[in-house]
């Protein structure tokens, strides 16, 4: 592993959404802000920058995780998936047209984040009960949805029904 110093700017290819991309980045700047200020990715928002609110939840090599807790240069070399990658040939996926049909959105700050984490999470458990799935968006933080309409979006794409309307 090369040695950084702090004062210079170290070259960092990641392959984002399927395409290489090049940037630099100091040794202390966070993937988040890589994303969206060298690499134009918007999508990815930054929230608490403490890795408490989801915002900034993007996939890396396949994993769900929060861009404001990885370093720009821990990401050299790795594939990033972020919202912007989700939609292939200008047509959202099942889940982001549930989330649409179910108003799982409002402002749409935290949006991505859940979009990023969510589309993990079901790889990994397709048919997640409401309690699990409740669990799961436990790590976000959305304060104009109140969860209703994303559980509703996500039991809908996984072709359940909800059991309650609490949230």
């Amino acid at each position: 592993m090369p040695v950084l110093t702090a004062d210079a700017r170290h070259t960092v290819t990641i392959t984002l959404n399927g395409k290489a991309r090049t940037g630099t980045a100091h040794p202390r700047l966070l993937l988040s802000d890589f994303l969206r200020h060298e690499l134009g990715a918007h999508g990815t928002r930054v929230g608490c920058e403490h890795g408490v609110c989801g915002a900034c939840t993007v996939r890396i090599d396949g994993v769900a995780q929060r861009a404001c807790l990885t370093l720009a240069v821990q990401a050299d070399g790795r594939r990033i998936d972020t919202v912007e990658g989700l939609a292939k040939e200008d047509r959202m996926t099942a889940l982001q047209e549930a989330f649409n049909r179910h108003h799982a959105l409002q402002c749409g700050f935290c949006t991505a984040g859940i979009l990023m984490s969510l589309s993990d999470y079901l790889e990994r458990v397709p048919k997640p009960s409401e309690e699990e799935l409740r669990d799961m968006l436990s790590g976000h933080l959305c304060r104009c949805t109140g969860y209703a309409g994303i559980v509703r979006a996500v039991m809908d794409v996984t072709g359940q029904s909800t059991e309650t309307t609490h949230v």
